[in-house]
């Protein structure tokens, strides 16, 4: 698989070459914890709701969450060929959605190509359809990484069971250290997990090194809701439903009140796109999507 050739650099060798240790304190939630306390809760947390992640974003989203990733998709537009890394993707949702996106994409153009050769014969055309059929990506992939060995299990098993195989990679990694060489991918994606990081700057740095020249970022994540009424309403909804439904459908409701609070302290629209320039991305900005429950922030490596 053309992706194995991309897992050369050995896990922990930033690690090792940053030394991080311990650390300072920082946020689990509204919990003061170290840094190394918030990394294994935050593990602890994704290994506990793993199982029920996919049923509690449908009950916590009312659904939503499926038309907020279709728009990471389009907005990130791939073309055949495209190399993407879904950073924190373990359960495969960006992964599938960039596969059908570039399928999509590969049919439109055999359709545009018979139309301009209308004379062509049916074994001719038929030959065409059947060499699509090998080459559905247009040698596009996907390298799925994720620091949580059950997300990535639960990834993989949907995966078998909805028929994704073509063009596409799991990889255990971390955000803060991936495991692969510089300048290897065309799109960087992270769909509400760099949040869950314990070093957003150095999460936003990695991303950048593994871009290539012209290579585009893209994150989705929850963010600061711009509307005060709404803002009331949605704080409610957050704090006096989500933990429950954790308690109903994942019985585990410590989990749910974490990712409710780390919404909370996650840093704001403006002062995220700040992060983004200062790891040398350019040509940064963000799309609120439903006024700012989420957004979308987007940027280029030049």
């Amino acid at each position: 698989c053309r992706c194995r050739a991309l897992l050369s650099r050995p896990a922990g060798a930033l690690r090792a070459r940053r030394g991080l240790a311990a650390g300072p304190e920082m946020h689990f939630g509204f919990q003061t914890v170290t840094e190394e306390e918030r990394r294994e809760k935050i593990y602890q947390v994704f290994e506990n709701v793993a199982k029920k992640y996919d049923v509690m974003n449908d009950s916590m989203t009312l659904g939503i969450h499926r038309v907020w990733k279709d728009i990471l998709v389009h907005k990130m537009n791939p073309c055949p060929g495209t190399l993407l890394l879904d950073v924190a993707g373990g359960t495969g949702d960006i992964a599938f959605r960039f596969i059908n996106y570039v399928r999509s994409v590969r049919k439109r153009q055999l359709q545009r190509k018979l139309k301009h050769h209308q004379n062509l014969s049916w074994q001719e055309i038929f030959e065409s359809y059947q060499k699509d059929e090998f080459n559905s990506l247009g040698d596009s992939q996907v390298v799925v990484c994720d620091i949580n060995r059950e997300m990535l299990k639960v990834g993989k098993e949907k995966a078998q069971h909805l028929g994704y195989s073509e063009g596409l990679s799991w990889v255990l990694g971390n955000a803060e250290e991936l495991p692969f060489d510089d300048d290897k991918f065309d799109v960087y994606t992270i769909a509400f997990g760099i949040r869950n990081v314990t070093r957003i700057d150095l999460a936003l740095q990695e991303a950048y090194r593994v871009l290539k020249p012209g290579g585009r970022f893209l994150c989705l994540e929850f963010s600061h809701v711009s509307n005060p009424l709404l803002s009331r309403l949605y704080d409610l909804y957050s704090f006096q439903v989500i933990p429950v439904l954790g308690e109903v459908i994942a019985g585990d409701w410590r989990s749910y009140q974490y990712l409710v609070e780390s919404i909370r302290q996650f840093p704001p629209q403006e002062e995220l796109k700040a992060m983004i320039e200062d790891a040398g991305f350019f040509k940064v900005d963000y799309e609120n999507l439903n006024f700012g429950i989420v957004a979308i922030h987007s940027g280029f490596k030049l």
